[in-house]
């Protein structure tokens, strides 16, 4: 069935997709939603979409799934920063999966891609951080170097096929609909209210409300300029104890107290130690070495002005983004915990 302006959302269960559809089947936009496993209809609920089986390492799923597609939301990607093979498991899922997105959607005659990259893929050296200062020199961390290879890659094979595309680089979504298992950045807010943030590590969030990044995606398919990138951020990041007094202030009855300020190397220790329990249980670690290592004390400071000027883009604070994610993981206990 061909559709005028048919949009394909890949990884459209995870909170950055399924926001995105919900977005875009509110401004009338046809969308055809992909998962990995099509058991998981909780995220579809009510929603007016059609769900295909799709995967990013699977070449031929997403060809299938961008027949008749016209623009090509690609959010499906690996999202952890922990894995038994980091390499293996993150990496070069994200490399694969790039090659396949845009290979499949050459071959299927898509006019135009939104790759969703990262704030990991921006060097953060001078700070505020911009587009335009290039990618993260900092090759600590297998998922930083799939999302700065990654996109250098998009953009490559893009050119290569004669495609249009545009990236976008959100930083730590929160907020809107979402499902278990919650994201990186949305489980430390929902861990601040369970009270399971002990230690001041003095690493920032730049929180960004997914809704906002949602419409952000949208506005670089229509106005995107093809071979640039965008930041979807906020101005300014936040500390975990900053964080913490919002939640202390809305909801003063749980009595959640600030995380105590440790030296670094008790820092590391614990870090140490939660990495041996991970190698046993294999499941992530709370807090890594090299979590410590590279962000504690990093500044997220960006300059969107790229985005505001160009898109249009135009964030809630940071602090109204945190309390409506605390209100809704609230309100929606159950599901999460």
């Amino acid at each position: 069935m061909a559709h005028q302006n048919l949009a394909l959302v890949t990884g459209a269960n995870g909170h950055l997709g399924n926001n995105l559809v919900r977005l875009l089947i509110e401004k009338g936009v046809p969308v055809r939603a992909s998962v990995r496993n099509l058991k998981n209809r909780e995220p579809f609920v009510g929603l007016d979409c059609e769900v295909v089986q799709a995967d990013i390492t699977d070449k031929q799923s997403l060809k299938k799934a961008l027949q008749g597609v016209e623009t090509f939301y690609a959010v499906g990607a690996a999202f952890k920063l922990w894995a038994k093979d980091p390499k293996k498991e993150i990496y070069d899922v994200n490399l694969s999966g790039t090659k396949n997105m845009i290979e499949a959607a050459a071959e299927a005659g898509v006019k135009r891609i939104v790759y969703v990259s990262s704030v990991a893929a921006l060097d953060y050296s001078r700070l505020p951080t911009k587009e335009q200062n290039g990618y993260n020199p900092d090759r600590r961390d297998m998922y930083y170097n799939s999302k700065n290879d990654g996109e250098k890659l998009a953009f490559e094979l893009a050119k290569k096929h004669d495609i249009e595309l545009v990236a976008v680089l959100p930083s730590g979504m929160i907020g809107g609909e979402a499902f278990a298992p919650l994201n990186v950045s949305y489980n430390i807010i929902h861990l601040i209210l369970k009270k399971q943030i002990p230690v001041e590590t003095n690493i920032t969030l730049n929180w960004i409300d997914v809704k906002d990044v949602a419409e952000g995606c949208y506005l670089a398919a229509i106005k995107g300029r093809n071979g640039e990138r965008y930041i979807l951020a906020n101005e300014k990041c936040t500390s975990i104890k900053e964080t913490t007094k919002i939640a202390q202030e809305l909801f003063p009855e749980l009595k959640i107290k600030l995380p105590t300020a440790v030296p670094k190397t008790i820092l590391f220790g614990v870090a140490w130690l939660m990495e041996i329990g991970s190698k046993i249980s294999g499941k992530a670690p709370l807090l890594t070495t090299k979590d410590i290592a590279m962000f504690s004390g990093l500044q997220q400071d960006f300059d969107i002005s790229k985005a505001r000027k160009e898109l249009g883009f135009n964030p809630k604070n940071p602090t109204q983004a945190v309390r409506e994610a605390m209100y809704y993981l609230r309100d929606n206990e159950t599901r999460f915990n």
